[in-house]
Formats: C-alpha cells, structure tokens, sequence
C-alpha cells in the first residue's frame, strides 16, 4: 500500500475559518513527510531518558522515592507503583508505568461489579427500585460497609449509590448475591463478562475486590473498564459524581479525592489494601475532552489526593486534542481504475481527531495510505484506505479512510479506451 502526503488544496472541502485552519496545520506537516512506512498503535512506549532536567512540577515531599513513567514527552516522575493516562475519546496513552503489570485492584474492582449491574439494568432484567434480600453473610461483611441491617430488603438504587459512593463490601455481595444466587457464581461470571469487553489481564474472585492472591487486575485493564462504563452507560454514570449518601442513619462521603480537587472530574473509584497501597481510578471532563487516570500502590489517602490532582492537571495542561477532519469532510480525493466517474473522496466516516503535546502541532506528520489505483466498482462506505499521524516521539496512530461515494464500473465498450491508455502508459 503507497504512501503519499495529505496535500491541501481545492480537493479539500471547507472555505471557512475551520477548514482553512486545518488545512494551514496540515501543510507544514505534509512538507516533512517521506514514503517510509511508520509502527501503528497510539501507546506510549519507554525512552531513554533525555540530558537535562526532569518535567517541572510539584512532588510530594515525603513517602517513597518517585521513580518515571514514560510519555511521549519523555520521563516523568511519579510515587505511584502503576500508572496509566490515557485520552477516552482518541485512545492515546499520555502516561504508562507498570501498566500491564497484575496487581491487586482493592475496591477498585468493584467497577466490574457495577458494570455487571448496569448490564443487568440495561437489558431489563434488573429494576432500580427492585428490592434484594441482605442475607447473614452480606450483613457480617467487614471493609467499607454501607451498614445494611440482617434480613432487610433494599431497593438496588441504595445498594448501587452504597457501592459507589460508600465503598460498601456488604452492597455488594447483597447485589452479587441478588443477581448470581451467590458471590462465587457472580464472581465468575464477572470474569466471562469481563472478556468479553477487552480485559485481557484481569481475573475476579469477589464482588469486592477483598484481598485474594488471584484477584488480580491491571491499570490497563481498569482503564479500559472505566471507558465502556462511561460509553456503554450515560444513564447510571451519574452516581460515581454524587458526593455523599446516606444510609440507615449514616452519612458517609465519596473517597474519590478528584471530585473535589480536580474540575471536571466525575468519577470513578477508590480503592485501598495493605498489599496494594492506595489507588484511583478517576476520569475528568474539559470542554471536549476526557481524560481516564489509574494508578496503584500509592503510601497514604494524603498521597493519593495530591497525585490525582498533580497528573490529571498534567495530561490536561501539556496535551491537546487536534481535529483534522470533521466526519462529512473530504480527506482526499482518489483516482478510480476502470470507474464511471475518474475519482473518489476519501472521507473519515467519524471525526479524526489526534491526541498530542501542545508543542508539537507544528511537527506533525501526515500520511495518506491506500492501494492506487483503486479498483472500480467502489461501494459507498467501503474502507479504502488510512490517514497516519505522526510526530516526534509517536509511533504513528492509524485513522481508517472509507468510500464517500458510490463508483461504478465502465461498461464493455468504455473501459477498452481506459485500457488500452493503461497499457501504453506502462502502468
């Protein structure tokens, strides 16, 4: 598959303002490209660490020695054991350290567990003011307790807003239990869904995330189940922003530090053991884009606070998102072999939108890749092709190209001239 820069011109649509901003970002670009093919995948990879100091910012001043994540823009301390930023609407990873590593989630894990109940929500088969029974075992649950009282029945809205907001053990397995028949049963169907949305590196053994050996997960894989429970659930997604909640006489407020140090954040989970340290899973929204945060193993609630505050400004103030084309827009037009019509527009069926440092807007590269000629006849949405976009430090980010229009084949008669011209023209 050729290589060619994306060349502004009267192909391009757009006259406005908009469209004459990103084709003005896109011409330097296209100026530095070569043919040489780059690695796809949007993640950011370790580098050597560059002469010079490291990225300013404040640290925490006591607890354990901080050690660096990698990022495109090179190292960057932090205390965390595991850490992942990544962009929820583009997919790139802004942060990584130790991001695949198994780990024990703690209550984090009980992310899992309301995207079960969500699930269940979604298809009908559970009611928000449906009552679950809370059996012995629920109520003698120790941890975080949402204080649910033996052989009372509790509308599976409280039991919801009890997990998230109070962290409370005891809910969930009144849910687990409610939904599965018993926390074990749940547990492994926790680990079928689990599967089945992309968590590749996570295994549960509990509604809870109570300590267990392979009760395991990773920042990737909390990363990810953060996403599809934003995406897959806007209706329930409300409850991770409320900020306190009460129950059987008890007020207990939510332990996300972000939703009062960071603006915009509105969600997730907290989560604490002895072997684990103290970990976030958190998401904050600006204007047009969100960022998801995890990290783990941090040495108190103290450390935790100033970290999610400290990276999530981080990813906001040194990032930003650049759209290179609307959904609608032209990308290129294409010549067509053998075609009633001698080209077609290359367009992104979505907008094209990359994530990268603020710096290097004017150092982005961008390539057009796709099999040319292309061969008639060509279907209205058939994918064509690819746009790569790529800068210093970044492996290269694949964004698919697709027909914007229907191409027919030339008859008989016609296509013998095309051929004939082909065919003199050594092509």
């Amino acid at each position: 598959m050729p290589s060619r820069p994306v060349l502004p011109g009267p192909s391009l649509p757009g006259s406005n303002a908009r469209g004459a901003g990103r084709r003005s970002l896109l011409l330097p670009a296209a100026a530095a490209l070569t043919t040489a093919s780059l690695p796809l995948g949007a993640s950011a990879q370790a580098q050597p660490r560059p002469a010079g100091p490291r990225p300013s910012g404040p640290r925490t001043p006591a607890g354990p020695t901080p050690t660096p994540a990698s990022t495109p823009l090179g190292p960057f301390d932090t205390i965390a054991r595991q850490a992942l930023i990544r962009d929820a609407d583009t997919g790139e990873i802004l942060l990584s350290k130790n991001a695949d590593e198994r780990m024990p989630p703690s209550s984090m894990s009980k992310l899992m567990t309301m995207y079960m109940v969500f699930s269940m929500l979604k298809a009908g088969r559970l009611k928000l003011d449906q009552e679950l029974p809370v059996s012995e075992r629920a109520w003698r649950m120790q941890g975080s307790k949402m204080f649910v009282q033996l052989g009372n029945s509790i509308p599976v809205e409280s039991l919801i807003r009890g997990v998230i907001v109070q962290s409370g053990n005891d809910a969930c397995v009144v849910l687990a239990e409610g939904i599965s028949g018993s926390e074990q049963q749940f547990a492994e169907a926790m680990n079928v869904k689990a599967r089945e949305i992309g968590l590749t590196n996570s295994n549960f053994r509990n509604a809870t995330g109570w300590p267990d050996p392979e009760h395991r997960m990773t920042c990737a894989d909390l990363a990810t189940l953060a996403q599809r429970i934003i995406n897959d659930f806007p209706d329930y997604y409300k409850y991770y922003n409320e900020r306190s909640f009460t129950w059987n006489g008890i007020s207990q407020d939510n332990r996300n530090p972000a939703l009062l140090k960071v603006p915009g954040a509105d969600g997730l989970k907290t989560g604490h053991t002895e072997e684990a340290g103290y970990g976030l899973t958190a998401s904050a929204k600006r204007g047009d884009r969100r960022l998801i945060l995890v990290f783990n193993g941090l040495p108190s609630m103290r450390a935790r606070a100033e970290e999610s505050e400290r990276l999530l400004e981080w990813g906001f103030r040194e990032f930003e998102n650049v759209v290179l084309f609307r959904a609608a827009e032209v990308v290129q037009e294409v010549p067509v072999h053998l075609g009633e019509r001698p080209t077609v527009p290359l367009v992104g069926g979505r907008d094209l939108v990359v994530t990268m440092p603020k710096a290097w807007r004017q150092r982005m590269q961008v390539r057009l890749r796709y099999d040319q000629p292309v061969a008639a006849p060509v279907a209205k949405g058939q994918k064509l092709g690819a746009l790569v976009v790529s800068g210093q430090g970044m492996q290269g980010a694949e964004h698919e190209l697709f027909a914007g229009a229907d191409v027919e084949r030339l008859g008989l008669l016609p296509r013998i001239p095309a051929v004939i011209g082909r065919w003199f023209a050594g092509s």
